[in-house]
């Protein structure tokens, strides 16, 4: 029997239909499912402690606000309770989850299979690279997501207290900007849109680099940087910034409209007047201004006459000089967070569609 006489295939095996996309889902599941397990126990650990601790900071507050006068003793014993129970308030101990799932759930979702070699058998089962690569990285980014955007709620919850628009506890610093560092991105929609692109840079780590290892540290490293650039030079300029003139107490005296400082400089007879030389000025002036001590008697008396801060800058406003404020209101919280939610959305679409153009240029 030769090439030319060997009979043709069936007509039902030209006609073969792809692997269905509900079977491709279900070996997603299969071959991620402890990983998504360790997203969830994960998160509901956390969740758990964040609870915990929200039931009694929440308990605190109300006891505490309730307290009348503010400086008696027993007041400021439940002041302290409330502190104590405010230690998540600060938020930078719990940025690392979003690039942990990042580094954990997201970079071995391809890296492994480079790795080990098992994709060259993944790819001949009649799902093709492109549909595979797709089954993995949608449900997988969705889950993560979703789960995310649950946690973020709780802390929402948890940090209620602090975001009370009349916070009567102004004995003792407690963070209470919502555009605060540290705080912004756990709520809202934006710990979720940090979650949903931590795990697309992991995704796309591991078919760079094709190591689990390796792209577990580049994912990490990667958010870092991302997240550095964005809270110290994006977020704030997302809106034009309001401009304050000769506002010193503003920031200080009223607690119902915190804001967040941008920038602030100094100008004289209309010309920008550089830090160093605005620095010399205040220091200049602050020494001319303190009192000069000659005995332990005149000492304690000039103490409590000393100028503070304040008084030397309206002494400098009356001498020519303006100082000039940049600033986000804490109201605009929510336009803040779906510009950056829209943004980090779209950065991890592009992330994981070019993580399947990769896939299906790269030779078997």
């Amino acid at each position: 029997m030769t090439a030319l006489s060997i009979p043709a295939r069936p007509a039902e095996d030209a006609s073969l239909r792809p692997v269905p996309w509900r079977r491709m889902g279900w070996v997603t599941w299969r071959q991620h499912r402890f990983a998504l397990t360790g997203v969830v126990v994960f998160l509901g650990a956390v969740a758990v402690y964040v609870w915990i601790n929200g039931l009694q900071l929440h308990h605190a507050y109300a006891a505490a606000a309730a307290c009348h006068p503010a400086t008696s003793l027993a007041c400021s014993r439940l002041i302290g309770e409330f502190r104590v129970g405010s230690f998540l308030a600060n938020g930078f101990n719990l940025q690392a989850v979003p690039a942990l799932i990042g580094a954990f759930a997201g970079a071995p979702v391809l890296a492994r299979e480079l790795e080990t070699g098992t994709f060259r058998y993944a790819w001949t089962q009649g799902f093709g690279r492109w549909r595979w690569a797709l089954a993995k990285l949608v449900p997988l980014a969705v889950a993560v997501t979703a789960a995310a955007g649950a946690f973020s709620a709780l802390l929402s919850w948890y940090y209620q207290p602090l975001f009370l628009a009349r916070n009567p506890l102004t004995l003792f610093p407690i963070p209470s900007n919502s555009l605060g560092a540290g705080m912004f991105d756990l709520r809202g929609v934006a710990f979720a849109a940090w979650t949903l692109a931590a795990f697309a840079i992991g995704a796309l780590a591991g078919m760079l680099i094709r190591r689990v290892v390796s792209a577990m540290a580049v994912t990490l490293a990667a958010y870092a940087g991302l997240a550095f650039a964005t809270g110290l030079y994006l977020r704030l300029h997302y809106l034009p910034p309001e401009v304050a003139r000769n506002s010193f107490s503003f920031f200080v005296s009223d607690p119902a409209r915190p804001v967040v400082v941008v920038s602030q400089w100094w100008t004289k007879g209309g010309t920008t007047v550089s830090p160093s030389a605005m620095n010399q000025v205040i220091n200049s002036t602050f020494q001319r201004m303190m009192p000069v001590v000659h005995s332990s008697k005149e000492g304690a008396v000039a103490a409590l006459k000393q100028p503070t801060n304040l008084h030397v800058l309206h002494f400098l406003t009356q001498h020519g000089y303006t100082q000039w404020t940049s600033y986000q209101q804490a109201s605009r919280f929510w336009p803040i967070q779906w510009i950056e939610g829209g943004w980090l959305f779209a950065l991890a679409v592009l992330l994981m569609a070019a993580t399947v153009w990769l896939v299906r240029r790269r030779a078997a």
